[in-house]
């Protein structure tokens, strides 16, 4: 990201960009009753849009559907039901996906190959899709530009969730003032390679849909696959990004000054979404970031840091306060990647854990105090090269085990 952007924070989520609106209702999927479980966003325009999905091999009806219309490059609105992910249901999820876009272009007469649709919730649950078309006419009587809007928005896509997710900043671009927008959900199962989530962004810049899926890969390398909370993956992962030229500028369609400008713009928001993911995650009491450094690539320094960020026994004695140093040196050695134990260096809170093959001399009582705080930074100098990574995760609490013992029954 060049040093030399600067962004605004602004309210409003994915109703903050310009020719956006947004609403979220309940229509009856969850447990709780009066929860809100159905989102819609709709543009003014048709929008370039682009997506990342799951990369496990039984995606869920809702990611076939949307992968098929962001892969002819453009569309107009979103809608998410949470509380049942309409995956591994057969035929009959495609044929509840599609009527979910048909229910949503009828209501704001649009083509229905021009709406993403997305679920979460239950695997193996069929769709009530009568209900959700119940949603779709509320939602669509609901829906407004409105700060509040995003806000309903965001938690009408919650799950365990504790809290809605949501961020917006604005920048110029080609001397226009450009917002982008997003909201997402996730707090389980999630896991480097697309974490498990949904997430949806949305902007009034200008900018084609190769250049928009070439922005939005690179943000996901450094945001959201940069994230673990546990280390599973889902059927549902999604995340789109809509981009619908409201704010005036030239269209963005090749690499260049405005390239980098909203690139840096859709990295940072990406960025905050995906470390709102990690601190809301289930069961949590404390953020974490491992940090690789000069490792022998940054494959091998993502490596490490993703292996560090799922080790149950690492993420057990950051609940502990337990500065055991050893689980940390044993999972980074232990992943496949380069390490030499007389080059390498850990620090945990600032404090030397491990210096070049042997214990650093800082006292116990220091370690563990640095162990205290709710946001903990993990250091590996490695000392082999100049490849760099940094992982997003939390710790594993009692608290965790309770809410996935629970969360079918």
């Amino acid at each position: 990201m060049p040093r030399t952007m600067t962004f605004r924070p602004v309210k409003g989520g994915v109703a903050a960009a310009r020719g956006f609106c947004a609403a979220g209702v309940r229509c009856g999927l969850k447990q709780n009753k009066t929860a809100l479980d159905l989102g819609l966003i709709l543009s003014d325009r048709p929008c370039s849009v682009a997506g990342v999905y799951t990369t496990i091999t039984i995606p869920a009806a809702s990611v076939g559907w949307t992968r098929a219309v962001t892969k002819k490059g453009t569309a107009q609105a979103v809608v998410v039901n949470s509380g049942n992910a309409n995956a591994c249901t057969g035929e009959q999820g495609d044929l509840d996906a599609a009527g979910m876009a048909l229910a949503t272009a009828r209501q704001f007469e649009i083509d229905p190959e021009q709406v993403c649709v997305a679920s979460t919730g239950i695997i193996g649950h069929p769709l009530p899709l009568d209900k959700i078309v119940c949603g779709i006419t509320d939602a669509a009587e609901a829906i407004g530009p409105e700060r509040g809007a995003g806000t309903d928005f965001a938690r009408a896509i919650m799950t365990t969730d504790t809290c809605p997710k949501a961020v917006a900043l604005q920048t110029v671009i080609g001397g226009k003032v450009v917002t982008i927008g997003g909201s997402a959900k996730g707090s389980g199962m999630i896991a480097p390679n697309m974490a498990t989530m949904l997430s949806f962004i949305t902007t009034d810049a200008a900018v084609s849909p190769a250049m928009l899926r070439k922005a939005l890969k690179a943000a996901v390398d450094v945001s959201f696959n940069r994230i673990t909370i546990d280390g599973d993956m889902s059927t549902n992962d999604t995340l789109l990004v809509l981009a619908n030229g409201a704010a005036g500028h030239r269209t963005i369609d090749k690499p260049g000054r405005a390239f980098n400008q909203f690139a840096a713009a859709l990295e940072s928001v990406s960025i905050q979404l995906a470390k709102m993911l990690v601190r809301d995650g289930e069961g949590a009491t404390k953020f974490v970031e491992i940090r690789v450094k000069r490792a022998a690539s940054a494959k091998d320094a993502a490596t490490i840091a993703k292996a560090v960020a799922n080790s149950p026994l690492v993420k057990c004695a950051i609940n502990g306060g337990d500065p055991n140093w050893g689980r940390i040196i044993c999972r980074a050695a232990g992943c496949g990647a380069k390490l030499k134990g007389d080059k390498t260096t850990l620090k945990i809170g600032g404090k030397l854990a491990f210096v070049k093959g042997l214990p650093a001399d800082t006292p116990q009582a220091e370690l563990a105090k640095a162990m205290k705080p709710k946001d903990i930074e993990i250091e590996l100098d490695l000392g082999l090269g100049k490849g760099d990574a940094t992982v997003w995760t939390c710790d594993l609490s009692r608290e965790y085990v309770t809410i996935n013992a629970d969360y079918h029954t």
